[in-house]
């Protein structure tokens, strides 16, 4: 007789009626989006490294992840100062550049259909005036020049 706390086991020693377990993915264990088992194949296929550990892929993920999140934050703010719905390069680009530690790490890189930065160099702006005092009239171009008053 069997024990009343054992499944019954059919043909091939395989449980009747037991409960399937469903398999859980290293991302869901994780708690994360990105793909914990890509990314391990992909450590392993780059030959990066002879052996690769088994947190290796988790801890790449989640910092993936983290610097996703990051960048489309940003540029959903960016989007939505633009009074847009949808995220364009163009959004991607300010919320990179505008940001120092990500301007930083993607110093050297180019966004296509990015454009650049709106920035009007100090100098080719009009000079400020002081106050209430009036505007001095420049002098003629005779007087500049002690060679033509003389002439």
């Amino acid at each position: 007789m069997e024990a009343a706390g054992k499944p019954k086991k059919g043909a091939a020693g395989r449980k009747i009626g037991g409960t399937n377990k469903k398999s859980v993915t290293r991302s869901a264990r994780a708690g994360l989006q990105f793909p914990v088992g890509r990314i391990g194949r992909f450590l392993k296929k780059g030959r990066y490294a002879q052996r690769i550990g088994s947190g290796a892929p988790v801890y790449l993920a989640a910092v993936l992840e983290y610097l996703a999140a990051e960048v489309l934050e940003l540029a959903g703010n960016a989007a939505r100062d633009n009074k847009k719905s949808r995220i364009i390069p163009r959004h991607l680009l300010l919320a990179v550049r505008n940001d120092e530690e990500l301007g930083k790490l993607l110093q050297g890189v180019t966004i296509a259909h990015g454009g650049v930065l709106p920035q009007i160099n100090p100098v080719l702006l009009p000079k400020k005036t002081g106050g209430d005092k009036p505007i001095k009239e420049p002098k003629s171009p005779a007087a500049k020049s002690p060679k033509k008053a003389a002439a």
